[in-house]
């Protein structure tokens, strides 16, 4: 769980905390639903850390706590949590099929040691002399014995076969999480700490290999003004828009994620500059082309534009160098006037 966020909550008791977050969230006429509950839980219960004072901000400029609001406090405050949670709970699961399982194993193990002896007893008796009766009852005795065992077998197969449906599902359990974890809730990219994952990757690879790699850093320009002039639901409306269109252009192998606030980070591997810069040419162009429009009162908004940065790898490089330069570019974008991708390294191609 991100440092902000105080586990252990100080302050009234549970059941006082409880009756605090359901009355306050009727009072702001916002559903209990899970995600407002926790928000609200921490909200309350440590009004001393990063996430209440950014829902104090919120609240403050007069925002609605929406779903969408909602969403993205939790990915960025309670995410660590939730996922600790999520993989406990599977970890349990997982544990008690794999105790089923032990015993289940271990019943058919019994039955065949006792089979094992049935049979050495027959042996036994086969060789004696034995009249009729006698082979009779021991024909007997053993189809007895071999029923038993298959039913022990069949029974093993059938605990098997369930435990491996179960294993199954726990596994796509928790790639599920494993995605969510690594997810921007907002704008459905990966989040900081998937683009973390990737590029240390792809930087590896690269290294490896001596394959061409890029990385584009993506600003949205103003957008602060922008927040500051109609608000924060209008502003992740905007996001999620360029969040969009970085996405149609980002089939795999390339990478898109939300590198924080309104930037963006596009992994490249293998492709030529040349072609990576026409990919982000035509990202500015299209988000520069969209008069856009308020959702909830169809004001009108004008129109966005974005500022890139592109580095390419080289041999010897770090993560942190090739970050920095693509930084670096983005900000030579920036000085250069906005709305233009700037190579690092080379002259910035203005739009």
């Amino acid at each position: 769980m991100s440092g902000d966020v105080d586990t252990k909550l100080r302050g009234p008791t549970a059941f006082e905390l409880s009756r605090k977050v359901m009355d306050d969230l009727e009072l702001r006429g916002m559903a209990p639903t899970p995600v407002n509950y926790e928000l609200w839980t921490h909200y309350l219960g440590h009004p001393g850390g990063a996430l209440a004072q950014e829902i104090e901000r919120l609240l403050g400029e007069g925002e609605t706590i929406t779903d969408t609001v909602a969403d993205s406090l939790a990915s960025t405050h309670l995410p660590r949590a939730r996922l600790t949670d999520q993989i406990r709970e599977a970890g349990e699961k997982l544990n008690r099929e794999l105790d089923a399982v032990a015993v289940a194993i271990k019943q058919a193990q019994k039955s065949s040691e006792v089979y094992g002896e049935t049979l050495a007893v027959a042996g036994n008796d086969l060789d004696a002399r034995l009249d009729p009766s006698d082979v009779k009852q021991l024909v007997q005795t053993l189809s007895a014995a071999t029923r038993i065992i298959q039913r022990e077998n069949q029974s093993l197969e059938l605990r098997l076969d369930a435990s491996t449906a179960e294993v199954g599902r726990l596994r796509d359990r928790l790639e599920q999480v494993r995605r969510d974890a690594s997810t921007d809730a907002l704008t459905k990219l990966a989040n900081r700490k998937g683009f973390d994952d990737e590029i240390d990757r792809v930087c590896a690879q690269a290294e490896i290999d001596g394959a061409a790699l890029s990385l584009a850093v993506i600003d949205i320009d103003h957008f602060k003004k922008f927040n500051d002039t109609w608000g924060h639901q209008t502003g992740d409306q905007v996001l999620r828009y360029v969040a969009g269109v970085i996405a149609r252009m980002a089939p795999q192998p390339r990478f898109a994620a939300r590198y924080g606030g309104e930037e963006f980070a596009m992994i490249f591997p293998r492709e030529e500059t040349a072609k990576v810069v026409e990919t982000l040419e035509s990202i500015r162009q299209e988000v520069a082309s969209r008069q856009l429009k308020r959702r909830s009162t169809n004001d009108d908004l004008g129109t966005i534009t974005i500022s890139s940065g592109l580095a390419e790898w080289r041999s010897g490089d770090t993560t942190d160098d090739l970050v920095g330069r693509a930084d670096a570019a983005l900000y030579a974008s920036k000085h250069a006037g906005r709305n233009r991708v700037t190579v690092a390294d080379q002259t910035s191609k203005a739009a």
